[in-house]
């Protein structure tokens, strides 16, 4: 099985603070399988660290109030490009990430609210067909 998977959570430093959310039983469900890392927000031509951001009416804005959308939507776009020519067969994301979350985002508020939805690349994966599962499902 081919699956792409979150690079943060497979120990890679690319979260917005600098770090990572290794993810044990991603790497335990993984192991055997072909991986194809991913980190959307790089991808797209964030630095890390980068500020954090949300899901605002839309747009993806980060924390100073800049609009981070473009680059959230490239890294989204190269994502699916990788997924169509390798042919996935499922994406394994982080959850809550306005990149990444599956089931879930944070409101927009920076306060950590949580609502129901789903970031940028994990929404255009599964509108083109690809099997997207929530690192916290495992």
């Amino acid at each position: 099985m081919k699956i792409m998977v979150s690079a943060c959570l497979l120990g890679e430093n690319c979260k917005y603070s600098g770090g990572n959310n290794r993810h044990e039983r991603v790497l335990a469900f993984i192991e055997g399988h072909e991986v194809i890392p991913i980190c959307p927000e790089v991808m797209g031509g964030l630095p890390t660290p980068r500020s954090p951001a949300e899901i605002v009416r839309g747009t993806v804005i980060n924390r100073e109030g800049v609009n981070v959308d473009t680059q959230y939507r490239l890294g989204a776009k190269m994502a699916l490009e990788i997924a169509m020519r390798e042919k996935i067969d499922l994406a394994i994301l982080q959850s809550r990430s306005p990149s990444c979350g599956v089931h879930e985002i944070y409101d927009g508020t920076f306060s950590g609210t949580r609502i129901p939805g789903q970031g940028v690349t994990a929404k255009l994966l599964a509108e083109n067909g690809f099997r997207v599962m929530d690192a916290g499902d495992l």
